[in-house]
């Protein structure tokens, strides 16, 4: 049974993996195709807020890329070098694709509900991303890796958003309306699943604790 559920884990880690390098290199498609050929629904912001467009449309693929290797344990033991300096690659991409990503939060044409929903996702991938350095520099590895595990559930949001888009715009939901719900829908399930697996983790954790001096 735990093979089963060590089996299913490696193949839920190596699909969210493959997907999240495919999008962000998919994202890249602005470069042949210009923002308006790739993504007419961001266009508008080239008109007196292109530094910001660019600075999250061309920074943020690159957290995307890099955050599936900072969970190979393999990569963390054997080069912890690499392992830290992609760190700090995800992090400087989060710190300026975050902050361009907050600014275009308050300039959507998409209205307030899907505004307010960029923004808080904004604030709260800065704010894990930055509790995850901080745990990082402390050297307190365990926290460290719960806040980067929040962080990545964040950073996924750019796959789920392109998922439930193209799930909603498939059943008819018009791209306005679909576009306002993929504002909250592409990361509170993200954030609300990975809460649930840290629960069950600390459970289990506290379990086996109090299990040992029984053991012994």
């Amino acid at each position: 049974m735990m093979r089963i559920g060590k089996a299913a884990g490696w193949a839920a880690f190596g699909l969210a993996a493959v997907s999240s390098v495919l999008v962000a290199l998919v994202s890249y498609r602005f470069l042949p195709l210009g923002v308006e050929g790739a993504m007419d629904f961001m266009a508008h912001h080239l008109d007196g807020n292109a530094l910001a467009l660019y600075g999250h449309i061309g920074v943020a693929p690159i957290a995307l890329a890099v955050m599936p290797f900072q969970f190979l344990s393999g990569l963390r033991a054997r080069r912890p070098a690499v392992h830290r300096w992609l760190g700090r690659l995800y992090v400087a991409a989060i710190l300026v694709s975050g902050l361009s990503g907050l600014q275009l939060a308050f300039y959507t044409t998409a209205g307030s509900f899907a505004g307010t929903g960029f923004a808080l996702l904004a604030v709260i991938w800065l704010g894990t991303t930055g509790a995850a350095l901080v745990f990082a520099l402390r050297r307190q590895f365990a926290r460290h890796r719960f806040w980067m595990l929040r962080s990545a559930a964040l950073t996924f949001a750019a796959v789920t958003l392109r998922v439930y888009l193209g799930i909603l715009t498939g059943l008819g939901v018009e791209f306005e309306t679909a576009y306002q719900l993929v504002a909250w829908l592409a990361w509170v399930p993200n954030a609300l699943v990975m809460e649930a697996y840290l629960w069950t983790e600390r459970q289990r954790k506290g379990a086996l604790t109090q299990a040992r001096p029984q053991l012994s």
